[in-house]
């Protein structure tokens, strides 16, 4: 049976075995990042310490990133990415066995969450240039929007399953769900035929190799513009997650179970926008999307910081997410469109530094800047300087379009699809 433009990726047999592990998985890492959050929150009650344990978790990826992004260059992918979720998985269990022993300390969640972040050091980079193994490059656009609104609907369910077990029975639950929850994708992984590709180890040095992968994004002004504005948006942008419990708790009055619905109305955004993307079967326009999404994304940011009506928030939060999702998914897709294979891994090291490696900065700032002007200034400024970079980069779209028309095109001359031999179980 033919699938419909949207799902064509899950024509593969390696991406259905993917897809599904991942839609149990990252339930489970949404419970846990919403469970993590009001534990820190009700052990502290502190901005600050929201903002410094989400940096513990996140600044490891900026250093370990280029070191992942030639593991993933030189080793099969696939192997990493089941060493990296079942690491995920036995911290996961830690987690929950200190919480449910009542014996965690807010020091135990800073550890976790930094052994977590270097973990995710080595996974993001292998998983995200492992998506082309398994679909090829032809449906590549259409599996990492797929493999976007899987996030995102995960998002939707784990934070409003998160916040009632939270209410209920506590966050260690939360915890343990989750690292179950780990072994539906390594499951799926083990049973993936994937060819596994010669990968010579070049005779230069890892930090020659680190170094060659940034000297591709620096000459190339696409690569490096989209990455400049991905860049500020996740520092300034993305923290407001980390002063989510603020605003559900002292400023709307609520407690848990309103900070999984406001995460979870944010998630029904980014699904919109995931599933949008996935009906897309061409890359012209992404180019133009990129600012849009990100004027949108900071104009509404200022528009939830001042709301004082719950119904009000959640509903700002469904264009907050939509507008963050095309942002991110665009920049993915419209670089891994221009990147040749050889040095995928590596670029997509730099990709998961700015996007995820810049968020821990981000977070600590706001937390620190929140406890001295309040999380609605905060917010607010963060929506700003989203605004003002899309502008920028705005202006810069006619010196963009070319190089990067270039890059694609030539992308699309070299190699054959390397996948399509294994699409329809084949």
């Amino acid at each position: 049976m033919k699938l419909p433009a949207t799902l064509r990726a899950l024509g593969y047999r390696n991406f259905q075995l993917f897809f599904g592990g991942q839609l149990i998985s990252v339930i489970g890492t949404w419970m846990q990042n919403i469970a993590q959050a009001w534990l820190v929150y009700r052990l502290t009650g502190s901005s600050v310490l929201l903002g410094a344990v989400s940096f513990a978790g996140q600044i490891p990826i900026f250093f370990l990133a280029p070191l992942g992004g030639i593991v993933a260059d030189r080793h099969s992918r696939r192997r990493i990415v089941i060493g990296t979720q079942t690491a995920s998985m036995l911290l996961a269990f830690a987690l929950a066995g200190l919480t449910l022993t009542k014996t965690v300390l807010v020091w135990h969640v800073f550890v976790l969450a930094s052994l977590l972040g270097a973990v995710n050091a080595f996974d993001i980079p292998a998983r995200q240039s492992f998506q082309v193994e398994m679909v090829g490059k032809a449906d590549l656009m259409n599996a990492i929007a797929l493999n976007s609104s899987l996030f995102n609907a995960s998002r939707v369910i784990g934070p409003a399953i998160a916040g009632i077990l939270v209410a209920a029975i506590g966050e260690g639950w939360c915890f343990f769900l989750n690292a179950v929850s780990y072994i539906a994708v390594i499951t799926g992984l083990l049973l993936m035929n994937v060819e596994e590709r010669e990968r010579s180890v070049p005779a230069e040095s890892p930090l020659a190799s680190v170094v060659e992968g940034f000297r591709f994004v620096i000459r190339n002004i696409p690569i490096r513009a989209i990455l400049m504005l991905l860049g500020v948006v996740s520092l300034t942008g993305m923290p407001y997650t980390v002063l989510m419990p603020i605003f559900a708790d002292r400023i709307l009055h609520g407690g848990p179970r309103a900070l999984g619905s406001l995460m979870g109305c944010a998630g029904v955004g980014a699904l919109g926008a995931a599933l949008r993307l996935a009906s897309r079967t061409e890359l012209k326009g992404l180019n133009r999307w990129l600012p849009v999404a990100s004027f949108a994304f900071g104009a509404t940011l200022i528009g939830f910081a001042w709301s004082r009506v719950f119904w009000l928030s959640a509903c700002i939060l469904v264009p907050v997410g939509f507008s963050m999702m095309i942002e991110m998914a665009s920049s993915n897709t419209l670089i891994q469109s221009m990147v040749p294979d050889e040095l995928r891994g590596r670029v997509m090291s730099v990709y998961s530094m700015v996007f995820m490696g810049m968020a821990p900065f981000g977070a600590l700032l706001a937390g620190v800047v929140a406890g001295r002007i309040g999380a609605p200034w905060t917010v607010t400024g963060s929506g700003i300087v989203c605004m003002t970079a899309a502008f920028v980069y705005w202006t810069q779209l006619p010196r963009i379009r070319g190089p990067a028309r270039q890059l694609i095109a030539a992308q699309r001359a070299v190699n054959a699809d390397p996948v399509e031999e294994t699409r329809r179980g084949g």
